[in-house]
């Protein structure tokens, strides 16, 4: 081994993939077979039992075969209880199932660990590390090898995916227990941590795509997990759409890459960026170009304006899928995406700007929208829509570090938030309305106590992990040189209504009077161990997680900006020979500014969200009829809120409705009309045709004779004429 353990690197997607290959051996060979026999349906091969007819499905009352019994499903039903078959004896597969999904996930995080502990052991400027694995596409010029890149910034979203990913599947054990479709469900779990491995790993844009495609993918089988369930279904085929429609930028964007630099690996790309860029080749143009391209995936992927519409339907899957999808994987490619590209984009000035202002506009917008959703799942959702625009509001003041460390925190309170949720859910039987909670800490502490740690987190008190990287983002867009003061206001307002809304959940879920309904609070109970685990210790990376990135205002060391400092440079990523250079270039140059200037602000954002708290505490705790005054006083404004801003219903209007019309009339005109007049009307010339020559067929002997007595003269007479005329 030359490489000591990074030759192994290759390990880390491949741990995920073999869980896909044996838990999709176990879900075709033994699952499959179960539920077609516990419903009655003949098993392939001659293994069932009993005739299709003498089934269920015969007499109109179907077993579904997704894990999903029909109506029993509304909210979010995650296989708990009776509705999901809990009546009968657990099949041996699911053990070795709940044994193998999160064991592969979770060797894969001790590889990662080992490689990156590996790679941290070498000098600052060494620590890229490339592994070919085989050649891939060799096509005239175009060379793209099966190549996986570990280097700082790699290395950080390889950790947070593995491990926060263990965490998920560990917790999905418990939480999916009675799911009758238990190892269908854990290979696409399995299947979405490969993708995501696939795409934070790849050395080129092309096998990035290849995960970004997988994840993609991935979402459309989990959001849709049950698939009976009809809003389900459109959920996945929502997802599905609207991503489509950023990739297709990402394609643009790979082939303006290949044609400007003439590779699609990031070592050859970033490396010729100076030369290119000196040369005159690499225009400002050209590089607004591809980066708006590659932005267009971003905000596909990770549910930005106006793309962001598929992500809060997206909670019709089951919630550690919710989590998952949040936390540690796709939605977060779309930040990676962009970090990782930091080096064309500060190129480009007026990308930057979008990218900024698109971040704020979606962070303040969609904490709004969280003020009123009464589901406790679509409430997180909307919080994360917004979170994410935090992030891309440092991607576009060239913040890239604040961006991937918010993206790191993010992900462990996020995903503990989710969990958590879920063992709510759990608890109230699959209620997720608040409405219909309250007073419930008492009866899940350990719930309660995680949940509140990650309230405070995404809150932004100070000492969690969630304040550092908040505020490093709130700080880099009033003092960067791409900053804006509006844009710092914009976002601290964000976080002031991200502290309401947030407590506003904890304070209908977790306090008051109870508002469940007495036989479901006579059930009410402790998720299992399995569940609580991994929120405890999701709560201690909430707490923790953002110490080493403690700013020196406060008398830290950044130990995280420094981790990242070779990718993220100003001066390496400008692809510049000297900080003039870059600042030509569009690379951020750190602007000093005083110290008190930077602790005023961080108190002021720390006073906004201590008000937001306060008025939720006010609104929910102790005025707790004021809400629904407020919302008779102002019957409109509550009710565009409410309903998102009818944004849905516009695009239904402005887009989907005149896709679909004009799809209708180019079908009438051009296929109905012009396509099948053509191929009807050969059909109907060789029917009339056919019609006139099948009279000489008029099975008359006399007629033949005839016949055959005029073709005779005719050929005489042709004969004789030849004859003559020679």
């Amino acid at each position: 081994m030359v490489n000591g353990i990074l030759d192994y690197l290759w390990l880390v997607p491949a741990l995920p993939l073999l869980g896909v290959v044996l838990n999709g051996a176990i879900a075709l060979f033994a699952e499959r077979p179960f539920l077609l026999r516990e419903a009655g349906l003949p098993v392939p091969g001659g293994l069932g039992h009993g005739d299709a007819s003498h089934g269920p499905s015969a007499h109109g009352t179907s077993v579904p075969l997704s894990g999903q019994h029909g109506a029993s499903s509304a909210a979010d039903s995650h296989g708990h209880g009776d509705s999901h078959g809990g009546h009968h004896e657990t099949p041996a597969y699911r053990k070795l199932v709940a044994f193998l999904a999160p064991a592969v996930v979770g060797a894969s995080f001790v590889v990662a660990l080992l490689c990156v502990l590996s790679l941290a052991s070498r000098p600052a400027d060494g620590r890229t590390f490339v592994q070919i694995l085989f050649p891939w596409i060799q096509a005239g010029s175009l060379l793209v090898p099966a190549a996986l890149q570990l280097d700082a910034l790699s290395s950080v979203m390889a950790l947070v995916v593995t491990g926060v990913g263990f965490l998920i599947h560990v917790y999905s054990v418990g939480y999916m227990s009675h799911e009758r479709a238990f190892a269908r469900y854990f290979v696409c779990l399995n299947l979405f941590m490969f993708a995501m491995l696939t795409l934070v790993l790849a050395n080129n844009y092309l096998l990035m795509f290849v995960g970004w495609e997988g994840v993609g993918l991935c979402s459309y089988l989990l959001i849709g997990f049950w698939y009976e369930k009809q809003s389900a279904s459109d959920a996945g085929k929502k997802a599905f759409v609207a991503n489509r429609i950023g990739d297709f930028g990402v394609l643009l964007a790979m082939f303006l890459v290949f044609w400007t630099f003439g590779s699609l690996s990031f070592t050859e790309v970033f490396a010729k960026v100076p030369l290119l860029r000196e040369s005159g080749v690499l225009t400002t143009g050209l590089a607004t170009a591809i980066t708006l391209l590659l932005f267009l995936g971003a905000t596909g992927k990770s549910a930005q304006i106006p793309l962001y519409v598929w992500l809060p339907d997206a909670m019709e899957g089951p919630t550690p899928v919710s989590a998952l999808i949040h936390a540690a994987t796709m939605v977060t490619a779309g930040v990676y995406m962009v970090a990782r590209s930091s080096a064309l984009f500060l190129l480009a000035p007026d990308t930057m700007m979008v990218v900024a202002v698109i971040g704020a506009v979606t962070a303040i917008f969609s904490a709004t929208i969280g003020i009123c959703q009464t589901d406790i799942k679509r409430v997180l959702a909307y919080s994360t829509v917004s979170q994410l625009g935090y992030m891309f509001l440092a991607c576009g003041v060239g913040a890239f570090t604040a961006a991937i460390f918010h993206l790191m925190t993010h992900s462990f309170f996020k995903a503990l938030l989710f969990l958590g949720s879920g063992s709510v859910i759990h608890a109230l039987s699959g209620e997720q309305d608040m409405r219909k909670m309250g007073g419930l800490k008492k009866y899940v502490p350990v719930t309660f106590a995680t949940m509140f740690v990650a309230t405070l987190a995404i809150t932004g008190i100070p000492g969690l992990s969630g304040f550092f990287s908040k505020d490093e983002i709130l700080w880099q867009t009033f003092s960067a040189s791409h900053g804006s003061p509006v844009l710092w206001v914009v976002a601290a307002l964000a976080a002031g209504i991200t502290a309401f809304y947030m407590f506003r959940l904890v304070f209908l879920t977790f306090f008051g009077k109870s508002r469940m309904d007495p036989e479901v609070e006579k059930h009410a109970h402790e998720s299992p161990w399995t569940m609580t685990v991994p929120l405890s210790i999701l709560a201690i990376l909430s707490v923790a997680g953002g110490w080493i990135g403690i700013p020196a205002v406060l008398g830290g060391s950044n130990l995280f900006e420094h981790w990242l400092a070779p990718v993220f440079h100003p001066v390496a990523a400008a692809g510049a020979h000297g900080a003039a250079a870059a600042g030509a270039h569009g690379a951020s140059v750190p602007v000093h500014h005083p110290a008190a200037l930077e602790l005023g602000l961080m108190a002021l954002s720390v006073g906004i969200a201590l008000c937001g708290i306060g008025l939720a505490y006010f609104l929910y705790r102790v005025r707790t009829g004021k809400p629904a005054e407020i919302a008779k006083a102002w019957p409109t404004l509550y009710d565009v809120v409410y309903h998102k801003y009818y944004i849905d219903e516009f695009y239904e209007w402005a887009v989907i409705r005149r896709i679909v019309n004009g799809s209708i009339g180019l079908w009438q005109m051009f296929d109905a009309l012009f396509i099948d007049g053509i191929v009807n009307g050969v059909a109907d010339l060789v029917r009339s045709a056919g019609g006139r020559v099948r009279r000489l067929q008029g099975g008359v002997v006399g007629g033949y004779a005839f016949s055959l007595l005029a073709g005779a003269v005719l050929l005489v007479g042709y004969i004789l004429y030849r004859s003559v005329v020679q």
